[in-house]
């Protein structure tokens, strides 16, 4: 009896100890790497502090299937769903259905770098609060270019010759699982990633230029899209048609790849126990095209608060917890992501633990946006249209200069009076 008298005492503290206001929240994000196991982690840290539980709602890897489903549920007002991890691109698109965390967010948002708060700021609105940048590299064996005595390539056209000259030669000596170059050819987001940083770092333009204008029409960017081509089949396998972030890094992770572009949530990963290019690599800013300049597609995630959450103050607190200081610091000690507060690049912390991240700051600084603030609401369909024109190039649907033609015909039709 007393026994049981204990354990209604011990129940009825720990019930007391849990706020009235406590609730149950959701938060929807995609997932690459281990995206799922660190946010697990900050949201127990979460619930712990708050008393508030948090409910994990796992999205598709691909962000083109992410935007789709998160466009049904928001245009349903589906109160189902309290945070959402937003992709940078997104704010235009979705602006309308989220909570503007201008006034919530205003004793941080001068610690972040400006143009990510721009970049999620929507008629004066801000829509989105950052949890990280992106921008991606190039990871190369320094085993194998040593082995050969191969410079890290400075220009697309020498990784072309680097590549093809590692590959043969190990596939002669028997390592016939040995390619190239893998990256991402698959008809979706990171596709017009690839695309534009081909395109952009060969003097080709951005798509739609930030006035509007529609530019990609042009001899640079065929001439970009014509290289690229060249790879497959040759320094990159036919299968790269259909590759996106994971599968690209699953080549690599097993030692298949000379190079590989990828963002840098992948330098951990290959930099573990159970992988076999630990050691035997490193990174470095994309090769220049015909331009002379290296062109990295900014990249990123932030967090959104849906306008049909039921319980918009908890959620704005979890999206206060999961973008602080604090937060970003671990998430770039534990899995390379980039810090959108510039003072985290000198933390002695992280640049032991994952040097990519004190290295990356010039990268992010500089990276080239995709068209998603001109084109507005109908980025998607700009964005889809040309990874495209791009995937039937890299498969050999087509030239490049006849499938840039008929894609800005097809954007002048969405275009019409203007973009919206």
């Amino acid at each position: 009896m007393k026994k049981a008298l204990g354990f209604g005492v011990a129940l009825a503290a720990l019930v007391a100890a849990i706020p009235a206001s406590a609730v149950e929240l959701s938060i929807a994000l995609g997932s690459i790497g281990q995206d799922v196991q660190e946010m697990r982690s900050q949201l127990a840290k979460f619930e712990e502090e708050t008393g508030h539980t948090v409910k994990l709602v796992e999205m598709p890897a691909s962000t083109t299937d992410q935007f789709g489903q998160y466009r049904l549920w928001l245009a349903a007002q589906n109160p189902d769903i309290d945070v959402y991890r937003t992709d940078v691109i997104w704010a235009p698109q979705l602006a309308a259905n989220l909570v503007d965390l201008s006034e919530a967010m205003a004793d941080r948002v001068d610690k972040h770098l400006p143009s990510v708060i721009e970049s999620q700021t929507v008629d004066g609105k801000l829509v989105a609060f950052p949890m990280y940048t992106d921008a991606p590299a190039l990871y190369y064996r320094t085993d194998l270019l040593e082995k050969y005595g191969k410079e890290p390539p400075k220009t697309w056209t020498e990784l072309t010759e680097t590549a093809k000259e590692i590959q043969d030669k190990e596939r002669e000596a028997g390592n016939n699982q040995l390619n190239g170059f893998v990256f991402q050819g698959a008809p979706y987001e990171g596709l017009t990633c690839d695309g534009l940083e081909w395109v952009a770092s060969n003097g080709g333009g951005q798509i739609v230029s930030p006035e509007g204008e529609i530019t990609i029409n042009n001899e640079k960017a065929a001439q970009a899209l014509e290289m690229a081509k060249g790879w497959v089949g040759t320094i990159a396998p036919e299968g790269v048609l259909a590759y996106k972030e994971e599968e690209s890094r699953g080549v690599w992770q097993t030692g298949n790849a000379v190079f590989m572009r990828n963002w840098p949530y992948a330098y951990p990963l290959s930099a573990g126990d159970d992988s076999a290019v630990k050691g035997k690599f490193d990174v470095m800013p994309l090769p220049a095209g015909a331009s002379g300049e290296s062109a990295a597609c900014l990249g990123g995630w932030n967090l959104a608060v849906s306008q049909y959450s039921q319980h918009q103050e908890a959620a704005i607190d979890l999206v206060r917890f999961l973008t602080s200081e604090q937060s970003q610091k671990e998430r770039a000690l534990s899995t390379a992501r980039l810090p959108t507060i510039p003072s985290l690049y000198d933390d002695p912390e992280i640049a032991e633990a994952q040097p990519i991240v004190a290295r990356w700051d010039e990268v992010v600084a500089t990276a080239v946006p995709r068209p998603s603030a001109p084109t507005k609401g109908q980025y998607n369909e700009v964005s889809k249209e040309f990874w495209t024109a791009v995937n039937e190039t890299l498969a050999g649907r087509g030239n490049a200069a006849d499938n840039l033609d008929q894609l800005e015909k097809r954007l002048r039709r969405l275009k019409r009076s203007g973009w919206e």
